[in-house]
């Protein structure tokens, strides 16, 4: 661990986002996805408050793709909710200047946070570096999150006897009931609900699209977008 890593107002976090554009839906096809911009936002605005500093990392350190569909009122609480949105992703400067994933150095890092969006289900839930990563970060004790479907990343934390380090682990992420209610599960080569669970997990399911915050030790897990405030406040006071 770096020198003063734990030290209140000195932290760094980790931020590791998809880099991907698109999810390859059961027919083959693109749907245009990346990350959630909500999921994004709230937590850099509360880490950002409590004195952290946020390094984004990505696959190839490739800049991120937001969701299109993150930035519509509709699901930004009306027009106003989508410009403060829109605001906050414009102050996430680090964004355009992502770091390698395959670079990182875990012990620069005193938490990592994971945002999701469909971008995680096409890229980090088979990416060995980020695996890798994760299983570091949990076996370290230092406070690691993911939230949405940004919990796909956990599939690919496989130790060397192919086992899932989250295997056991209380956790949540993106229902089936909200696939569904998305329209998307009938359209989705996999489930993350299901995936989770036959890797293992102990997978915790609160109502659609409600906040809802599981944690298990240092790991913090939120299971939708309105999740990701509740969760940040979370993992603050694990850094606390």
């Amino acid at each position: 661990m770096a020198a003063g890593a734990y030290v209140r107002g000195m932290s760094k976090i980790l931020y590791v986002m998809t880099g991907a554009a698109h999810w390859t839906l059961a027919d083959g096809t693109q749907h245009p996805t990346g990350f959630w911009a909500e999921e994004a936002v709230a937590p850099y605005e509360a880490f950002k408050a409590a004195g952290h500093q946020v390094t984004v990392a990505t696959p190839g350190g490739v800049v991120p793709t937001v969701d299109r569909a993150s930035l519509a009122p509709e699901v930004n609480g009306g027009q106003e909710g989508a410009d403060r949105i829109a605001a906050g992703l414009a102050a996430f400067t680090e964004l355009q200047d992502p770091i390698r994933l395959e670079d990182v150095d875990l012990d620069d890092y005193a938490a990592v946070y994971y945002p999701g969006g469909h971008g995680p289900m096409e890229d980090l839930a088979a990416d060995a570096t980020s695996g890798r990563l994760l299983v570091r970060a949990l076996e370290s004790g230092r406070p690691l999150a993911t939230v949405c479907h940004a919990s796909a990343a956990l599939l690919a934390a496989t130790r060397d006897d192919g086992s899932n380090a989250f295997a056991g682990r209380r956790l949540t992420g993106f229902t089936n009931a909200e696939e569904t209610q998305a329209g998307l599960a009938a359209k989705a080569k996999w489930l993350l609900q299901d995936r989770l669970v036959a890797a293992g997990a102990d997978f915790q399911e609160g109502e659609p699209w409600a906040p809802y915050v599981v944690v298990d030790r240092n790991l913090v897990t939120g299971q939708n977008p309105a999740s990701s405030a509740p969760l940040a406040a979370e993992l603050l006071k694990k850094l606390a």
